[in-house]
């Protein structure tokens, strides 16, 4: 019975380590699996933390060029990219050894290998056999490879563009998404001719359309070239560049030093074998669960992006503690639509719950109200530039739908909206309770004001 769990985590990133810390806290004896020497799995290691290391720099370059405005000027950065590589390195392993040390504190065994379902009871680990009472599935997923295109170090996915090998002359970016646009604000910032090329009618598709306008400029004020409707036909891999043939919006060729690929993730769900233990699993990987996070296998759990879209690192935090909860017996379920999305661009773009367009597709009644950050005194003296908090609403109740904000550290101000959202809100809940000043969060406030009528800042 040695290799025998009680519960089995196979995946350490923010679910995965997530659900096996709570399942420990709730008295389990817990085994988690993953390939990595470390714990954190993409997010940690690969993904969220690296690149907000990275854009934490860009945003210091760009931050010292504009205080020439100012009236204080510095001269040109001298970037070391080994140094900056280090760096970004440095914060990794520091957050990487403290869940190791919180892995050990709860008595969490770890075990570094690849491991894949036998049966309903038993997993294959490199070639060792494990029985298990209760298994979770949080094994993430990957980057989509696109087909078709040859093979060369110069094409990138992101992980490879977060390792930071150059800073090539002229950088095209395939999808114009969350990563390709962070990818393109720190690659930019540190001296990059940055083109992006995205298939849908606007960056970021999905989000509020008036405030993609907003970031779209700004992007293009710091010297990134976008291009939407456009489509990449064929890739050519010359001795000196990479060649794209692109039709539709850019009916032209782009050559570039090197290409990231960013055109969405794919989910890792059949690398564990579920259809061996009976789990469903369709056609793109992902794995059907309840809003506990059960399988149709009563003992087998999933969560994170195996589970599909969005796939966000909090999310996969929140499914797994619940799945932790459910498999220890406790009534436990995520049963909410509010997962906020955060692009950490410059400016940073987020948003949460409904958009006008999404609300218009779904037939719900609703009206918009909103609040521009050009008549923020505390972004204007902090030196921000144009942005927007814009709430949808519904017009009997005035109950908050979604919100949308773009500008200086808008990831930051969405918690508020989250909240309120959650808890019913209505816009007076909003405007009357009392926000400091000056503050960027009083663009919320002023943003209901507006729409009841009682605003006098515009």
């Amino acid at each position: 019975m040695s290799n025998h769990a009680d519960l089995i985590v196979i995946g350490a990133g923010p679910g995965g380590y997530a659900c096996a810390f709570r399942a420990a806290d709730l008295g389990r004896k817990v085994v988690i699996v993953d390939p990595r020497a470390t714990l954190g799995g993409v997010c940690l290691n690969e993904g969220c933390i690296p690149s907000k290391a990275l854009l934490h720099a860009a945003q210091i370059i760009r931050e010292a060029h504009e205080m020439a405005d100012w009236g204080i000027a510095f001269s040109s950065p001298s970037i070391d990219l080994d140094a900056l590589r280090d760096r970004k390195d440095s914060v990794v392993g520091t957050l990487t050894s403290g869940l190791t040390g919180l892995a050990k504190r709860r008595k969490v065994q770890t075990i570094r290998g690849t491991a894949s379902f036998t049966d309903v009871k038993t997993l294959d680990i490199d070639g060792e056999s494990w029985t298990f009472d209760q298994a979770v599935i949080a094994v993430g997923s990957a980057p989509v490879t696109l087909p078709g295109w040859p093979e060369d170090k110069r094409i990138w996915d992101s992980t490879a563009a977060l390792e930071l090998r150059e800073v090539p002359q002229d950088l095209a970016i395939v999808g114009g998404g969350i990563i390709g646009l962070e990818m393109a604000t720190v690659y930019s910032a540190l001296g990059a001719n940055v083109t992006i090329v995205e298939l849908a009618d606007q960056i970021a598709p999905g989000a509020d359309a008036e405030a993609v306008q907003i970031l779209h400029a700004a992007l293009e004020a710091q010297g990134v070239t976008i291009h939407t409707t456009t489509k990449v036909i064929a890739v050519k891999a010359t001795q000196k560049s990479i060649i794209l043939n692109c039709e539709g919006g850019l009916e032209a060729k782009l050559t570039a030093g090197a290409v990231i690929q960013s055109v969405g993730r794919r989910s890792n769900g059949p690398k564990v074998a579920p259809e061996k233990a009976g789990v469903e699993i369709d056609g793109r990987g992902i794995i059907p669960v309840d809003a506990s996070g059960r399988t149709n296998v009563d003992n087998i759990f999933a969560i994170g992006d195996v589970t599909g879209n969005p796939m966000l690192a909090h999310r996969a935090t929140h499914q797994g503690h619940v799945a932790a909860e459910a498999a220890c017996g406790h009534a436990a379920a995520l049963e909410t639509s509010l997962i906020p999305s955060v692009a950490y661009t410059n400016p940073e773009l987020a948003w949460v719950g409904l958009t006008a367009a999404e609300a218009k597709a779904k037939d719900v009644a609703h009206k918009t109200s909103s609040f521009p950050w050009a008549a923020s005194g505390r972004n204007l003296a902090s030196g921000g530039g144009d942005g927007l908090t814009k709430l949808v609403y519904c017009p009997d109740t005035h109950r908050i739908l979604g919100a949308t904000l773009i500008g200086s550290n808008a990831g930051e101000l969405l918690a508020e909206c989250t909240l309120a959202i959650e808890m019913g809100a209505t816009l007076e809940d909003v405007a009357m309770s009392i926000h400091a000043h000056p503050t960027v969060s009083e663009t919320i406030a002023f943003a209901a004001e507006r729409a009841l009528g009682t605003l006098t800042d515009l």
